[in-house]
């Protein structure tokens, strides 16, 4: 091989690496319950996730673009460290898609979750103001049926608010982000 072809494949490698490790170390996936530990207000899913809740958010495509806003209503309910949370999404072209979430809390923060569309177990934890939230999701039938890796973080903001933002990855590419705000219905 001549010289100029390996640098070349040097040159390509080291970028390679190097967004490796901004992924890993400084990327929205990145972020680690140690990283919000003590901080407030505290995120308290049986809480803060409790009720009858109004969530809006748009969709962003691979490309940043945006590709679909939904309004949600949600329905959460507990009994001891078991919740529900009933979810009913409608979507600007007028599609409407239903999912229910059980969720178990555990030790330290730490909960399982599981939904008709989500393949296994969901891991979470709670940390300071922050849940942080890792699970394959199945799309429907209509975007494909691929299954990808979400990483969904909740931040609790002082006024209640949730604001939600989510990545879905397939084959560690990101090909959907969503952005969201969650807060209780008005009651008056």
């Amino acid at each position: 091989m001549s010289d100029p072809i390996i640098f070349f494949m040097l040159g390509v490698g080291a970028v390679f690496m190097v967004l490796i490790l901004l992924r890993r170390f400084a990327g929205f996936a990145s972020q680690r319950e140690t990283d919000y530990a003590g901080g407030a207000p505290q995120f308290d899913l049986k809480e803060h996730l409790n009720g009858k809740m109004i969530c809006e958010g748009v969709i962003f495509g691979p490309l940043g673009g945006m590709t679909s806003s939904f309004v949600a209503d949600f329905d959460a309910r507990w009994i001891n460290n078991v919740g529900t949370i009933k979810e009913v999404f409608t979507y600007n072209d007028g599609s409407v898609q239903e999912r229910a979430w059980t969720i178990t809390l555990g030790d330290r923060g730490h909960f399982t979750a599981t939904a008709d569309d989500v393949p296994g177990v969901a891991q979470g934890h709670e940390a300071g103001p922050v849940v942080l939230f890792r699970y394959p999701i199945r799309m429907p039938e209509s975007a494909g049926g691929y299954v990808l890796n979400a990483f969904d973080c909740m931040y609790l903001t002082s006024n209640g608010t949730i604001v939600n933002r989510s990545q879905f990855r397939k084959f560690g590419i990101k090909v959907a982000e969503l952005v969201a705000t969650i807060r209780k219905e008005d009651q008056s």
